[in-house]
């Protein structure tokens, strides 16, 4: 856990060092077509064993840089106002049960963000793609190293400057190799989750 509290105190002094920058500028960031996002985000995954078959307690830290782009203008009149966004993610996990093991995937990422509340916006969001892992094979629940990972969430985004964003939310997350080998049971997780994103 050491290098995610060494991101986490990164980001708050960041915040606090800007907050002076936030209270001044009270406007609401202006994101168009093809505005582009870079983001860096961090977690801890917690398992949930599902069924009495599921044993093993996988938990550990969690880091996702991804890269989005903006595709729509704000769509809707309502509370639902809101804007798609596609891009790509990259996902690493660190396994600390039942043995310190390794994950890694690259996944298609879109998201929709709620607009209507100005700097706040809460937004949902799907990952998916293909995900290797060198726990597969050393547990009963997966049998190989090559799988899939899958992920939806919720968020909310604070802008602390039209380019910069806070982030935090949750994210279920589930690993699979899609009935390519057997057991394949599947490993399923919660994965609260904070970063930031620079919008450009």
């Amino acid at each position: 856990m050491t290098w995610v509290a060494h991101i986490a105190a990164t980001i708050m002094i960041y915040l606090i060092m800007t907050a002076p920058i936030a209270q001044a500028d009270d406007s609401s960031p202006t994101i168009t077509v093809g505005t582009q996002e870079v983001g860096i985000t961090a977690g801890y995954m917690f398992s949930h064993r599902l069924t009495e078959l599921h044993t093993t307690k996988q938990h550990g830290p969690a880091l996702m840089p991804s890269w989005m782009i903006t595709l729509t203008d704000p769509i809707g009149d309502s509370w639902y106002r809101g804007q798609i966004s596609l891009g790509a993610e990259m996902v690493y996990l660190e396994f600390r049960e039942p043995i310190v093991t390794h994950g890694i995937g690259f996944t298609p990422r879109i998201k929709y963000t709620f607009v209507a509340l100005g700097r706040l916006r809460p937004y949902a969001e799907f990952t998916g793609g293909p995900f290797w892992t060198d726990l597969g094979g050393r547990i009963r629940e997966q049998a190989n190293e090559f799988n899939f990972v899958l992920s939806g969430g919720v968020g909310v985004s604070w802008f602390i400057t039209p380019q910069l964003a806070f982030n935090a939310g949750y994210r279920f997350h589930h690993i699979s190799n899609a009935g390519t080998a057997f057991p394949n049971l599947g490993l399923n997780a919660s994965l609260p989750f904070g970063g930031f994103s620079f919008y450009f």
